[in-house]
């Protein structure tokens, strides 16, 4: 992810990746907050039961520096600055980001990124005519802008596995809050409702499931999540994210990755951004893995992926925009970590349609901090049946494994754009992918 606020992601490993390799190494684990009970489960939201109002993050943030302290991690050196909770109009809001640099607490170019992704997202709400727009945009915004400065203050560290923040700061429903409005549900489509069930069940019984999926935007988990939390909960906040390092170093982007479960690797595309610094990225990435491999030994884990190595991108004769096409070597070393992994194992292919909500730039850029651009729309989310794998292990058995479950999206992916772009909803449903719309 590199494009918004938000996960996510996707990476390729290269094949010259040791997947068999010892598992003895142990990682740091994360300060262990106190729990702040304020929010209901996920299954149960509506739109403005999950907003989050100025005095209330101010609470939270100052439990969450107590929490620090009562942990170990002593008091925080920086006294954090309350300019965003207690802005109550939006001209104190971005008076606010100015005020901010003059105190030097804030960088001018972050500063500036705070300040289009406030205008930006302003415009995406309003377009969705909802009475309530204003206050939503003053009560998502002012929280967000906080953890962007929070983070500016004292900078998170993710670890290889980072699991989701939920207390006593929630950040997984933040990021639900902040997307929840720029979602069209009207507009928005399931496909193969039946087979996330079956995905559940599976868990359930111990099982590990991977989703081999196309990446659209950085709000893809967020997006994953809200189309799937009133039917299923579980899936919704536990998924595992593979992710790429883009989206835990833009401090626009970290306070959204910290509430999602992640696997953070270095993508291929940017393994060579900085030549000195492959080979830290490298060893990284095989640190992840380990990882990795790890938590699926434990069964009952949910991983996406995007094979794909980055976002999908329209084409530049055309603009039409497809799923970019599966690397065969992060979807064989997916495999391989599952069929190594004890417990048993099924690969689904996933298609997600989203990118109106927030486009990627038409281009990989090597820079952090890309412009945000956000829109108010449809979204598409569907699941075909698993895709076996063939035993055998030739480069040509690799690709048609590849191959099958990138046609399968691509597949499910057009459904999707029927049914969005296409204008014709649910009966753009078809034989093997039967649309509904469960928040109705």
């Amino acid at each position: 992810m590199s494009a918004l606020s938000l996960p996510f992601l996707s990476c390729t490993f290269s094949s010259t990746y040791p997947f068999f390799i010892s598992l003895n190494s142990s990682f740091s684990s994360l300060i262990p907050f106190q729990r702040v009970k304020l929010f209901g489960s996920t299954s149960k939201a509506t739109t403005r039961s999950f907003f989050l109002t100025a005095r209330a993050m101010a609470e939270l943030v100052k439990d969450k520096e107590s929490g620090v302290a009562a942990a170990g991690g002593g008091k925080m050196d920086i006294e954090h600055s309350r300019t965003f909770l207690e802005a109550r109009s939006e001209e104190e809001l971005l008076s606010g980001i100015k005020k901010e640099v003059e105190a030097r607490r804030l960088p001018s170019n972050v500063a500036a990124g705070m300040e289009e992704f406030y205008r930006n997202y302003k415009n995406a709400v309003f377009q969705s005519e909802d009475p309530a727009a204003a206050e939503t945009v003053l009560s998502n915004m002012a929280v967000a802008l906080d953890l962007m400065l929070l983070d500016v203050e004292d900078p998170f560290v993710f670890q290889p596995y980072h699991k989701a923040l939920r207390e006593p700061f929630d950040y997984y429903m933040f990021g639900q809050n902040y997307i929840r409005p720029l979602i069209d549900f009207r507009n928005s489509y399931v496909g193969n409702l039946s087979l996330f069930y079956e995905i559940e069940e599976k868990l359930k019984q111990g099982h590990n499931v991977v989703l081999f999926s196309n990446h659209q935007t950085e709000a893809d988990p967020a997006v994953i999540a809200l189309l799937l939390e009133k039917t299923n909960p579980h899936i919704a906040e536990n998924l595992i994210y593979v992710a790429g390092d883009r989206v835990i170093t833009d401090p626009l982007c970290k306070p959204f990755s910290m509430g999602r479960n992640l696997i953070c690797v270095y993508s291929k595309k940017h393994m060579y951004d900085v030549p000195e610094l492959a080979d830290m990225k490298r060893k990284a990435n095989i640190r992840s893995l380990k990882e990795m491999a790890l938590l699926l030994r434990t069964g009952s884990k949910l991983v996406w992926i995007a094979p794909s190595g980055g976002r999908d991108r329209p084409d530049p004769v055309t603009g039409e925009w497809n799923p970019a096409p599966f690397d065969s070597s992060s979807v064989d070393n997916m495999r391989r970590l599952i069929e190594s992994s004890g417990a048993p194992g099924h690969m689904y292919p996933l298609a997600l349609l989203c990118y109106d909500i927030m486009p990627p730039p038409s281009k990989v850029e090597k820079e952090i901090g890309e412009r945000r651009i956000i829109s108010f729309h449809g979204a598409g989310l569907s699941v075909a049946p698993e895709v076996a794998a063939n035993c055998e292990k030739s480069e040509e058995v690799k690709d048609v494994f590849t191959q099958a479950l990138y046609k399968s999206v691509t597949e499910q992916y057009n459904v999707l754009k029927s049914a969005i772009h296409g204008k014709q909803g649910l009966e753009a449903s078809t034989a093997g992918i039967a649309l509904s719309q469960p928040w109705n």
